[in-house]
């Protein structure tokens, strides 16, 4: 099978399972004047990134590869950078929608492979992907707006 797209679906799922943790802990752990709003965006933002996780996986057994799973090669494979960040929920949002523009460009390129290799269902699914971090993405933005004028 296409050993560049197995290596492509698993370093998306090493990131898209970072940005899911991330935005996870996010969740938990954000404090300020702003609170209920950013734990409910954030906490939307993981779950919606959580249910990407699965298909991604399934994707790389459908390509006779075998999925990743133990957590250090998903650290591994991730294209996200660490970072320190503070309990504030504006470093939390400006860190996620960074994150985000990543995810959305990995599958970008992603999409823009699997189309080279004739493999339409599985460029679909990555259009929907890059839909959800797009959705998620423009919602930081405009919290942020201020911040990034």
């Amino acid at each position: 099978m296409n050993e560049q797209l197995i290596n492509t679906l698993k370093v998306l799922l090493g990131t898209h399972v970072d940005a899911k943790f991330r935005a996870h802990g996010y969740h938990w752990n954000v404090e300020g004047d702003d609170f209920q709003q950013y734990h409910e965006l954030f906490g939307e933002i993981y779950e919606a990134l959580d249910a990407g996780i699965d298909p991604l996986a399934e994707w790389i057994r459908i390509f006779q590869g075998y999925a990743p799973f133990k957590l250090s090669r998903f650290v591994e494979l991730s294209i996200i950078p660490e970072t320190e960040v503070s309990a504030d929920p504006m470093s939390m949002a400006q860190d996620l929608y960074n994150i985000l523009e990543m995810v959305i460009m990995a599958y970008k390129n992603a999409g823009t492979e699997a189309t080279a290799a004739q493999e339409y269902a599985i460029a679909n699914f990555f259009a929907d992907q890059q839909g959800v971090a797009q959705k998620f993405c423009w919602q930081l933005r405009v919290s942020l707006k201020e911040e990034m004028d």
